[in-house]
């Protein structure tokens, strides 16, 4: 059915997804929280970046959008997360829980508004005001 090169392909190809959905389940959230993985969360010019004393809030603008991501300073142990993301006269969108490594993405339609947000990790906090108006 399968000559011998395309089954060692397939069966290298099955090899590498077992290993990473197995890393993936012995150490979630394992992955330090990167520019890299930030920007690939939100996409576009990141535009606004607050630290606070147990993580950061990044704000990014990509034509008619922006998007929020807060990123705890020490990745690890799971923790009471939170990003919200307002557009001035808009509703706010909310991205809450208790993550490893990051809260959000959170994004709104925000072309021509000024946008607010604010970032929480463990108790501490950090906002922009509005910003981009």
């Amino acid at each position: 059915m399968f000559d011998g090169g395309l089954r060692r392909r397939l069966v290298f190809g099955l090899a590498v997804l077992t290993a990473t959905a197995v890393l993936e389940i012995a150490a979630p959230g394992a992955h330090a929280a990167t520019p890299a993985a930030t920007a690939a969360a939100c996409p576009g010019q990141r535009v606004k970046t607050v630290a606070f004393a147990t993580g950061r809030l990044e704000v990014y603008r990509s034509g008619a959008y922006t998007c929020a991501v807060t990123l705890a300073k020490t990745p690890g142990a799971r923790r009471p997360m939170s990003v919200t993301l307002q557009p001035r006269g808009g509703r706010v969108v909310v991205d809450s829980g208790r993550f490893t490594r990051l809260a959000g993405p959170v994004k709104v339609r925000s072309a021509k508004r000024c946008v607010r947000a604010v970032g929480t990790v463990s108790g501490k906090s950090g906002a922009t005001g509005w910003i981009l108006c």
